[in-house]
This record gives structure tokens, C-alpha cells and sequence, in this order.
């Protein structure tokens, strides 16, 4: 049986731990309540706007739909990878790096980047795929102007051809213990789903022209769409590290009540060992 001064020292190196998980489990809670409140506010807005373009350009002839809507052959993929700048966060990070693996295995045989969002996912990937940028900063002031900047670099990419294809790979914030990761087209626009059900179409009148609304939609459409994944994955990984910190905080509880029982009874132990010496001590001085 370890020592006492080895119990307390153990006993002593877990309470510190202890301490430190509940502090972050409280620091990413308060977090966690500004990042859901955003994304909550936001989605309704982001949802409606990419449903209004989808609608309106699905009824627009030929080429008008701008050179965004362009659907041509896949040889060349962007993937962009929205993971955190810190761990201590569960299974938050791996799981949008193995997203990302299992998309570019999928793309065998054609030319597959990765624009890294988060300085964890960077670290990886960068062993294993080609990083053609790390956008880590925009965490350090997250505003929709930032990302904005970068979701203008990808559209003027795929506007000129070098890719013909670009993913996001983020997680989707549904709840403090539920986060799922999500692969969503950004380029080129996803066309509207048909349905032969519908009995009618929304009537809309146009000013100055429909090609004109469409086109100056698609841009605002694409930079929203970036910044809900980003707001996204941005809420779901404090909610992550809460999870996780609350679950360690736990198991060291757990642990440090162990030990605290480990030590009473090598104590409890220690004290009968010197009873039995004196006693003994004391009959051999009787004889």
C-alpha cells in the first residue's frame, strides 16, 4: 500500500485539477449562453435569405444565376474546416477532422485543398493534406465584417476556376451535449429542391429587375452562410468543452473520494500497526 504522503500528495494534485475543470465548466457556461443566443438569433434570418435566393434564381433562364451558380465538372475541391483555436473540448475537433478525411477519400483521384478555420484542426490536417490557408484569427475578434473578407476570397477562387467545388465541414449546435458535424455546399448554389406537390409559387414583385436582386443577393447570401457555420461551430464548441470539463470534474471527484478512502485506510492502518507495537512492547516488559 502507497505511503500516506503519497495518498495526500495524489489527493492534493486532484482536488487542483478539480478546481480548475469546474472553473472552465463555469467560464465556458457563460460563454456558451452569448454564442447560442447569436446563433439562435441568427439562423431564422440565414435560413429565409437562402431560401428567397434559391427561390429566385431556380426561376432565372440560362446563365443569369451568375457565374456563382455555375455547375461544372468536379476536379478540383476546396474544403473548409471549422474547428477551435484550444482543445479541452471532448471529441469536437477529432470529429471534423475525421469529416474531413472520410470527404477527401470520397473525392479519390481529384485535387483536394483545405482552407483550416481553427488552429486545431491546422495542426492536423497539415500532416495529411494540403493547407492552402489558416483563417485561426478570426476567433480572436469573430464579426461578420471578418468573415465576410473571407468568404470574398472563396467566391473570387471559385469565380475564377481554381476550384470547382467548396465544402464546409463544422458542427451544428443543437444543444449544451449535441453537437453534429454537417458537410454543406458553399459553391456552387445549391438549386432549389422541386416539388411537384406545390400548388402555387410566391408571387414577387421585383424592383429594379430580378436579375439584378438575384445577383446582388448571392454574395450577401454566401458571407451569411459562412458566418452562421462559423457562429455555429463557434457555440457548439463551448458547449463541447462544458460537457467535457463538467465530466472531468466528475471523475475527479470520483477519484479523489477513492483516494481520500485509500488514504483513511492505510492511516487506520498505520495507527493499528503502532497500537500492536506498544502492546506488544509493554507484555514483553511485564515478563
Amino acid at each position: 500500500m502507497a505511503n500516506l504522503k503519497e495518498i495526500r500528495n495524489r489527493i492534493a494534485s486532484v482536488s487542483s485539477t478539480m478546481q480548475i475543470t469546474s472553473a472552465m465548466k463555469m467560464v465556458s457556461a457563460a460563454k456558451l449562453k452569448k454564442a447560442q443566443d447569436a446563433i439562435t438569433a441568427m439562423r431564422p434570418y440565414s435560413e429565409k435569405l437562402t431560401e428567397l435566393l434559391q427561390n429566385l434564381s431556380a426561376t432565372l433562364e440560362g446563365d443569369n444565376g451568375g457565374a456563382f451558380a455555375e455547375q461544372r465538372p468536379v476536379n478540383n475541391v476546396l474544403i473548409v474546416a471549422i474547428t477551435s483555436n484550444r482543445g479541452l473540448c471532448g471529441a469536437f475537433n477529432s470529429n471534423v477532422i475525421k469529416q474531413v478525411k472520410l470527404l477527401q477519400a470520397a473525392y479519390a483521384g481529384k485535387k483536394v485543398d483545405v482552407l483550416a478555420v481553427g488552429k486545431k484542426g491546422n495542426d492536423v490536417l497539415k500532416k495529411t493534406c494540403t493547407i492552402v490557408g489558416n483563417q485561426s484569427a478570426l476567433f480572436d475578434e469573430l464579426t461578420f465584417e471578418n468573415v465576410a473578407d473571407v468568404a470574398q476570397d472563396l467566391m473570387d477562387r471559385f469565380a475564377a476556376g481554381s476550384y470547382d467545388r467548396i465544402e464546409l465541414v463544422y458542427n451544428h449546435f443543437k444543444n449544451a451535449a449535441t453537437q453534429v458535424v454537417l458537410t454543406e455546399q458553399f459553391l456552387p448554389l445549391v438549386p432549389a429542391a422541386t416539388d411537384d406537390t406545390a400548388t402555387g409559387e410566391t408571387d414577387y414583385i421585383f424592383e429594379p429587375s430580378k436579375e439584378e436582386i438575384v445577383e446582388s443577393l448571392i454574395p450577401l447570401s454566401l458571407k451569411t452562410q459562412l458566418y452562421k457555420a462559423i457562429r455555429d461551430s463557434f457555440a457548439s464548441e463551448h458547449g463541447a468543452r462544458m460537457t467535457a470539463m463538467h465530466k472531468a470534474t466528475d471523475n475527479a471527484t470520483e477519484l479523489r473520494n477513492q483516494l481520500k478512502l485509500t488514504y483513511n485506510k492505510a492511516r487506520q492502518a498505520a495507527i493499528t500497526g503502532e497500537i500492536l507495537e506498544i502492546v506488544g512492547g509493554a507484555e514483553a516488559l511485564n515478563n
